[in-house]
């Protein structure tokens, strides 16, 4: 009978490792090591190195989904609902440096439950922020004649500052940015 703590231990530590060393540099025989076990115990729980990294993958996107909903749900508007998801969004990648790795690195392609976890994030966000702007519009914030489009705009945006928000600018700048482009997105370029 599997020992589901000793399962969760293994867990953490390699998530650990991949997090500090990423998928391929980090062995069984690493993460045996830390754990203070043979390796033949690891195999014990676990197929692979990439069977326990998919374990891992699915934690963290768990966990992600959950803070990200979590703080949204809390904000009250839909402008704050907006703000809030992107900025936990930030926040939570810098935490997640395993779920974040399955975003950026391309090698990790060849693995079809990285490209199912994408994919599953990516629907995760795009409904979320279907539902913000559809909120934002009932309670009279938005006038918004396509959301869905609108929030595949919107995403797109927010994977195209993803790295560069997360790893390059420091906290206090990425608001002061969020907050400058949240207003372009709110009142548009043009003059009035």
């Amino acid at each position: 009978v599997l020992d589901a703590g000793k399962k969760d231990q293994i867990l953490k530590v390699a998530q650990d490792l991949f997090a500090k060393f990423g998928l391929s540099k980090t062995t069984i025989e690493d993460i045996a090591k830390s754990m203070r076990m043979a390796k033949a115990s690891i195999y014990y729980y676990f197929k692979n190195k990439e069977a326990i990294y998919e374990e891992v993958i699915k934690k963290e996107g768990e966990e992600v989904k959950r803070e990200i909903t979590k703080a949204v749900d809390k904000a009250t508007t839909a402008k704050e609902k907006l703000r809030t998801y992107i900025l936990s969004r930030i926040n939570v990648f810098k935490k997640m440096a395993n779920y974040y790795t399955v975003f950026k690195e391309e090698y990790l392609n060849n693995y079809r439950f990285v490209v199912e976890a994408r994919d599953r994030y990516t629907d995760f966000e795009l409904n979320l922020i279907k539902n913000i702007l559809k909120f934002g519009i009932e309670n009279g914030e938005f006038e918004i004649e396509n959301p869905d489009l609108t929030a595949e705009a919107i995403l797109v945006a927010m994977k195209g500052f993803e790295y560069h928000w997360t790893f390059d600018i420091p906290d206090d700048q990425i608001e002061h940015n969020l907050d400058i482009l949240l207003n372009v997105l709110y009142k548009g370029i043009e003059k009035r």
